[in-house]
């Protein structure tokens, strides 16, 4: 097993069960997200650790399906999973598609969603959580 294939595995535990830290340590510093719901990339381990804490808010039920490897020496792996949008009954399938550095650090996270009415429901939720989550002190 590889270094990134090993860290694939261990972001996949991590974000089964909702451990932030463990996420944390699976991403590069200048690591970046691309959000299904917003065209601009999130750049940076604090901006892509703030929208991760927000998903593991909205989504219920959250759990990985199947993983997939790109073939191309181990630097992009997808996951695809199935989550419920907190708060609307929505479900929503997504894949995961993770691109890893030399280290096998994530260096890059792009989320793809669907059904639309699922993605519609999980950035409004979303851009609710950020709100709060803007609004409360950090410790």
């Amino acid at each position: 097993m590889t270094v990134a294939s090993a860290l694939h595995d261990t972001f996949r535990a991590a974000a089964e069960v909702g451990d932030l830290d463990g996420m944390r340590a699976c991403f590069a510093e200048d690591a970046t997200f691309h959000s299904p719901a917003v065209f601009k990339a999130y750049e940076g381990i604090d901006a892509v650790m703030f929208l991760l804490t927000g998903v593991m808010q909205v989504f219920e039920d959250f759990r990985y399906l199947h993983a997939l490897d790109a073939g191309d020496g181990d630097t992009v792996h997808a996951l695809m999973f199935e989550a419920r949008v907190a708060d609307t009954g929505k479900s929503v399938q997504g894949v995961d598609l993770f691109t890893f550095n030399d280290d096998g650090l994530i260096t890059d996270l792009t989320v793809m969603l669907r059904p639309l009415s699922g993605l519609q429901a999980m950035a409004t939720t979303m851009a609710q959580m950020l709100q709060q989550l803007q609004a409360t002190p950090q410790t």
